[in-house]
């Protein structure tokens, strides 16, 4: 079941097999199903495609 992702929300990547399991970010755009989670921990920022069922809302 897909959830409403939108620019801004933070995410949590709750896919088990995805090597940024359990990791936080922030959705920065969402098309055809898959969101753009941007990354970022002191001296670096990443942003990494996954599909909208591997991410989670966080609150």
């Amino acid at each position: 079941m897909s959830q409403l992702l939108l620019p801004g929300q933070p995410v949590k990547v709750i896919n088990p097999n995805d090597t940024y399991f359990r990791f936080q970010g922030q959705v920065q755009r969402v098309v055809d199903g898959k969101a753009a989670v941007i990354f970022g921990g002191g001296n670096w920022e990443k942003i990494v495609t996954f599909n909208v069922d591997d991410l989670r809302v966080c609150q």
